[in-house]
């Protein structure tokens, strides 16, 4: 029993893969019992473009993580990012054949059935519908249309596609691995389970997850994602720039980064100088902090100004569409000195770092609780809920099915299915990515 609560998220990021495993303790927050990280070789920008590093790099993290926690992994819940996926705002509609009957589930349904038949360029695949608001004979901003009267039933919709391909090659990937994929994520709204709070969503948010090879945008407003966005820069195009602008060796100019790396070049004296030692038998290089802040901020400055564009592309400006919790910075860029202000000064949008401790229990070493792993805490807190989700419905099960001893069997398999309840967004976009690999 012990063994079926134990999760586990497996982050596959373009600089690291990180594999968490945990459990809930008694005051429902995730005790953190593993970790494993290794090193991603074979992913590019979010996409594997080379299947036995990734396989390889996969099978060392879960080892780290195996033997940090002392438990066997079999099934992990994965998070998918990358260039190829986007988003689409579309508009549809049907006409009831009986405008005297009212609306139920069933024509929301056939409504979102209709959206997935739209016509997508070769290779692409709608992975999910979002339905936003609906129109009921013209009138608009509903968002509960069941139970009303209408003929025509519209409604604006959220469409996420992404290709198939590359889903195809993550699946292949943790089967290759000796893993079972028991779900599939959209990483910024894994992000956003970890980091974001309900009021923020209903509010209006942006959620930003700089990683290493894309930054993840995400907006939120009335609880509902509104808007998903993948931008082809992160991390490692700073370090590139640090390595060409000064002529030094990539290792040298990630500690660079890491250490003395600013956003904001005023910070910086020009007295401040750092020396790298030089490569065999050269001298050692010096360094002015203030020119290693300039070229930071002129790529920040730019990756900021792609996210910003996407939110207005949103229709920030518009004033019921208006973000009003700003914005919130994760992933390992975040931790980037004085990025916040940068931020705000560019935006001019409240922002905030979101650190996942909020969900974690108190023990957790202060390493776990980094912007840096809140994608990995996000699939974990997914694979967490899908446990306990099935292991009510199993003790639902045994428990009715106990009484009737003559009907066990046939009170077994009533109670093996349960009631239609509402999916999440997160299951339903977990199910339809199964499907997607499955077909395969």
């Amino acid at each position: 029993m012990k063994q079926t609560k134990i999760g586990v998220g497996l982050d596959i990021g373009t600089t690291k893969i990180v594999a968490l495993v945990g459990k809930k303790n008694e005051f429902n927050k995730v005790e953190i019992l593993g970790l494993g990280k290794s090193q991603s070789l074979g992913v590019h920008r979010g996409v594997v473009n080379n299947i036995t590093q990734t396989i390889q790099s996969i099978q060392l993290a879960i080892e780290e993580a195996k033997i940090n926690s002392g438990y066997e992994i079999a099934d992990v819940v994965v998070g998918i990012a990358g260039q190829h996926i986007r988003s689409i705002q579309h508009s549809d509609y049907i006409t009831r054949n009986n405008p005297e009957e009212v609306i139920n589930e069933e024509d929301i349904q056939r409504l979102i059935q209709q959206v997935y038949k739209l016509v997508m360029l070769p290779g692409e695949e709608i992975i999910h519908v979002l339905p936003q608001e609906y129109k009921v004979d013209g009138q608009a901003e509903i968002k509960e249309p069941i139970g009303m009267y209408g003929g025509r039933l519209e409604a604006n919709f959220h469409v996420v596609v992404g290709q198939v391909t590359s889903i195809k090659n993550i699946g292949r990937c943790i089967k290759s691995a000796g893993l079972e994929m028991s779900n599939i994520t959209l990483e910024p709204l894994a992000s956003s389970e970890a980091v974001l709070s309900q009021e923020e969503k209903e509010a209006g948010v942006a959620l930003i997850d700089i990683g290493g090879g894309t930054t993840d945008l995400a907006i939120f407003k009335d609880g509902i994602i509104r808007h998903t966005a993948v931008i082809p820069f992160g991390g490692n195009v700073l370090t590139e720039d640090i390595k060409e602008g000064c002529s030094i060796i990539e290792k040298q100019a990630e500690l660079l980064k890491i250490k003395f790396g600013s956003a904001w070049p005023g910070e910086n004296r020009d007295t401040e100088i750092v020396s790298i030692p030089g490569l065999r038998g050269r001298d050692p290089k010096e360094i002015s902090l203030k020119t290693l802040s300039k070229i930071i901020n002129a790529r920040v400055v730019e990756i900021i100004e792609q996210v910003f564009l996407e939110i207005k592309n949103y229709g920030h400006n518009d004033q019921k569409k208006k973000l009003i919790a700003g914005i919130v910075l994760t992933g390992g860029g975040s931790q980037l000195k004085h990025l916040k202000q940068l931020v705000e000064y560019i935006t001019g949008m409240d922002t905030r770092v979101g650190y996942p401790s909020e969900h974690l229990a108190g023990n957790t070493q202060e390493s776990v609780a980094k912007p840096l792993f809140a994608t990995a805490v996000g699939l974990l807190m997914t694979a967490l809920e899908q446990k306990s989700a099935t292991t009510e419905e199993e003790e639902n099960t045994t428990l009715e099915a106990v009484p009737d001893a003559e009907d066990t069997a046939e009170a077994a398999v009533e109670m093996s299915t349960p009631e239609k309840h509402r999916k999440s967004i997160l299951e339903k976009f977990g199910e339809k990515l199964k499907e997607i690999l499955d077909n395969a």
